[in-house]
Order: C-alpha cells, then structure tokens, then sequence
C-alpha cells in the first residue's frame, strides 16, 4: 500500500466525527494493506510506531527537506526506514541518523511528511483509539468484535490482533490465550477525586489496597524461566534480580502476578519515584545496597540477597493480584477468590498492603494512612469483579491527593495532528523569587479543550516575543493552574526539578506572574516537606 494512501486515511479520520465513519474509513485502509504490511499498517493507524526506541526527538524534527512532488513510499518503505533509524549506535550516530532521516522525509509528499512528524513525535492526535481500531480490525476482517476485543485485551498488541484477524480469521483469534511467559495488558483504575467517590462507583463492602509509589510490574513464572514486565509490557527482566529472586522462592511452578516494585530507604518509605523509575531503565549496577533488615521469609531475603549481587538501588516487589496459578487461569474468577490464592502462594511481607472495608470511615482511615506512610494514596477494588485485562473499568477506583500549582507559561509550541494550527503545549515557569526570573519545570498540553486551544493561541501570539516555526516565545505574563501528581528530580530542567503527569485546570487571569508559585514552593514539595 502506498503510503500516501494511510496518510490520507488518517487526515479523513482526524477531519470525521462519527464513530461509525471513523470505523469504516480505517477497515477499508486496514483491507488494503499487504499480508506483510499489517502490522506497521496498524501500528501508523493507532499513530504508533512498531520500534519503541528512534532516535528520532523534537529537535530533530525541526529542519525537514522540501516535500516530494510524487508519492513514492509505501507503507513497508516507512517501517524499513524507521527500523533503519531505531538500529542506528555507536560513533557518529547522530549523523547517521540525520541522513537517514533526512532521506525519508526527501521521499515523502506533504501530506506524508505532516503523518511522518505525527508518529514520530507521539502526538498524531486523529482520533482513531484502540477501541476505534479494534472495531475497525472485526469489520475489515469480518470476525465477531467480541473475539478481537478478547484477543487484544490478553495479547495486549493490536498490531498481532490485526495481523492475525486479518489472515487467520475468527480461528487465529480464538488462539489467543493467557500464555505464561507472554505479558498482557494490565487492570487499570480510574480515578475519583475522594473516598466517598470511589466506594459510590465500587460499592459496599469493598477492598483498599495501598497505591505505591513505585512502577507497575507484572511477573511469569514458567518452571525456572522468570520474566518481569512494565506496564507498557516492555521486558526488564535482566534489570530487576530481586524481583526474580523473590518469585523464584514461591511455592508454584506457574504463575502470573500483577504488583508493583518500588525502592524503599531503611525505614520503609519510599524513596523518590525517579529512584524506582531510573532503576528500572537502566541496566548498569552504580552502587552497593545496605539495608537494615533482610526480611522474614526466603522470598523477602531473596530480594535483598540478589540486588546486592548488582550493586544497585533495591526495588522490593509487592504484589497485589494473581492471575494464573498451575495450569489454571484466574482472570473470570472474582477478585476475592483471586486474592485469596494470591494470599495461599505469595509471603504476606510481599503482598501489598490491603484492608476489606464496609464503611467510608475504615476507608478514609486506610486513605490517611498510606499518605503518612508516603504513599500515592488507595486503589478501592470491587471484591466481585473479574481481572479485566486492558481496561479502565468502575471495578478498581485510585484515590490520590492532588496537587496544584500556579505558574507562568514561558512558551508554547505548535501542535500538529488534531491540534494543527494551534498553539498547544505549553513550557511552564515556577517563580524565582532571588533573581525576579522563572524557572522551567516541563511542558504539557493534557487538559487543553478545542475552546482552550483556540483562546490561548490568540492570547499567546498576543505576547509573543519569538515567533519560531516550533516554538513562540512568550512574555512571562500569562498564569495558569496545573495540576500533577508529584514533582521528581530532573537534570532537563534548570531547577532540577519537573511535575509528573502535569495538566491543565483553568487559567488564572485573577493572578499576575508576581503572584505564581515560587521555585522554593515546588522544591519543598518535591522534599516531601509541604502538600
């Protein structure tokens, strides 16, 4: 297929706002692709690129050569090429790298360039979600939604969905199964603003687990093969020995845990986030772990005995649900009687701390508590329930605290994909009250409503001092109330520090910059002293 033809596919679905259209207009691109070009074919639709890693940033995007005057590429060319970029290392790979990208973008039209950034940059905003693509994957392959919506939520990979749909049929789909060894998209929360809230949605009585403030990891154990899993199923087994250990230690010869690993200081706290989440990225051991207990049972000691073989920070794993035990899948059953196997097979010192409530005030209680002991907050869990891999259901409610700030924008880049012509994500100051300027602590355009996006570019062209094609430089005046989930060390920004999960509430056109938050504010947050 050409790529042109994609390129086109994904305008129509941006300019379209029927789901029903949407969904033909992605079935019919999805049945013109090539048994071969499946894959990065679905992968381009859900605006994704099939390699994880490019090379490829903001700034490289910045200076592009003229668009091509005749479509050339096909849809195959586009995933060689980017896989040619993703396998770039070693010296002088950024040059490499440049000419390669430079010769992709050369071949490219305009239109095709406008989808190429899009991908690249993670922000082809077209509308077509998973749930969009996966109706599309049944229609263009005329199989039943329910199959390719059972088959996406265990295989967690709609690009091996579509492949499999699309040459396999309903018989391909049915293959797929929860398979020791293969990770598959975890349970997620949504979230309530307060106790009450969450135990409205879930219902009475209920189950609190404490939400640490570590990485979600999901665990297989197939005999003495161990794998660890993110979130976003990417394999950090080689990094993580103590989470191995500890699963090497229990009493089964299969099985699948869903948990979270987190860093600890010698008293049980957890360390900051960036700690967990560096850990976990990195392969390199930097330095040796000391700690003041090793624990009270052979999987506890495990984590201990193999992080210190590594030298590295130790992330203590804690698991919260079970999902294969033996031979026996456990993803229908209800969470109680999940639990109840996951409490049978896992050390209690592993498991995360968790309380059955009948009341708003046992749940509030367990709330304050996790907070005083440094935690995110609670998850609130609907004992009946069923693990419902890959979805965002009313079954598990996350409470969390939130925090807010008010701060200057500094600049705003232009969007691209839905956001095309507007002004979108804004660079964010915190007020530095020794030296009157401000400091940058991240970007974001989460929160932006089409009414915000359209007021806020008149507003900021309207100050702007620097109008680049990327990025306009604004006049420190405009305050806007983000909220966020906690504040981390970063080495990107001046301030060496930057807000997790940022987005924006309201602006603040009763404040003036001199009013905004200080530097000293969010630094005192980010040492756990204020919020």
């Amino acid at each position: 297929m050409r790529f042109l033809d994609l390129a086109a596919t994904s305008a129509a679905v941006t300019a379209t706002s029927g789901r029903r259209a949407k969904v033909e207009l992605l079935a019919a691109a999805l049945r013109g692709l090539d048994p071969a070009e499946i894959t990065a074919g679905a992968a381009f639709l859900a605006g994704e690129l099939r390699q994880r890693q490019t090379g490829v940033g903001y700034a490289s995007l910045r200076e592009l050569p003229p668009p091509a005057t005749e479509p050339t590429l096909t849809v195959r060319d586009v995933d060689g090429a980017v896989a040619g970029l993703s396998a770039v290392s070693g010296a002088g790979s950024q040059a490499r790298r440049r000419a390669l990208l430079g010769n992709l973008f050369a071949r490219a039209t305009a239109d095709e360039q406008h989808m190429l950034v899009g991908l690249f940059s993670g922000e082809l905003r077209q509308g077509a979600q998973a749930g969009l693509l996966a109706d599309a994957v049944a229609r263009a392959a005329e199989v039943p939604l329910p199959l390719v919506r059972r088959a996406l939520l265990l295989a967690g990979d709609l690009r091996a969905v579509a492949e499999a749909a699309l040459t396999g049929g309903a018989g391909a789909l049915g293959e797929f199964a929860l398979r020791v060894g293969r990770p598959l998209a975890p349970m997620l929360a949504q979230s309530a603003p307060s106790v009450d809230e969450a135990l409205a949605a879930t219902g009475m009585p209920a189950v609190v687990d404490v939400k640490l403030d570590g990485i979600r990891i999901q665990v297989h154990r197939s005999g003495e093969d161990i794998g660890v899993y993110t979130r976003s199923l990417d394999d950090i087994t080689a990094r993580v020995p103590e989470v191995v250990a500890a699963v090497r230690a229990l009493p089964a010869r299969e099985i699948v845990l869903d948990g979270e690993a987190i860093a600890l200081d010698a008293t049980g706290r957890p360390r900051p986030f960036q700690e967990t989440a560096s850990r976990a990225a990195t392969r390199g051991a930097r330095r040796r772990v000391t700690a003041s207990t090793t624990g009270a049972t052979p999987a506890a000691d495990g984590v201990l005995a193999a992080a210190g073989t590594t030298g590295a920070t130790v992330l203590t794993p804690y698991f919260f649900d079970l999902l294969h035990l033996d031979g026996t899948d456990l993803l229908d059953a209800p969470g109680r009687d999940r639990w109840a196997a996951l409490a049978a097979t896992v050390d209690a010192p592993l498991i995360v701390g968790r309380l059955n409530v009948d009341g708003v005030d046992q749940a509030s209680e367990a709330f304050a508590a996790a907070l005083d002991a440094g935690q995110e907050g609670i998850v609130v869990k609907a004992p009946d329930a069923p693990y419902d891999a890959g979805r965002r259901g009313a079954a598990w409610i996350k409470v969390k605290p939130r925090h807010t700030l008010d701060l200057v924008v500094l600049a705003v880049e232009w969007g691209s994909g839905r956001r095309t012509g507007w002004l979108s994500n804004l660079h964010l100051g915190a007020r530095d009250p020794e030296t009157g300027g401000f400091v940058m602590l991240g970007k974001t355009f989460k929160g932006l409503t089409d009414e915000l996006l359209r007021w806020q570019t008149e507003r900021f062209l309207e100050l702007a001092v620097e109008r680049g094609d990327w990025v306009v430089r604004v006049r420190p005046e405009q305050v806007v109330e983000i909220a966020f989930d906690g504040v981390q060390s970063s080495p990107r920004y001046p301030g060496g520090v930057a807000l997790r999960f940022a987005r924006v509430l309201r602006y603040r056109d009763d404040k003036t910059a001199a009013e905004a938050d200080t530097i000293d504010t969010v630094r005192a947050l980010h040492a756990g002293r204020t919020g």
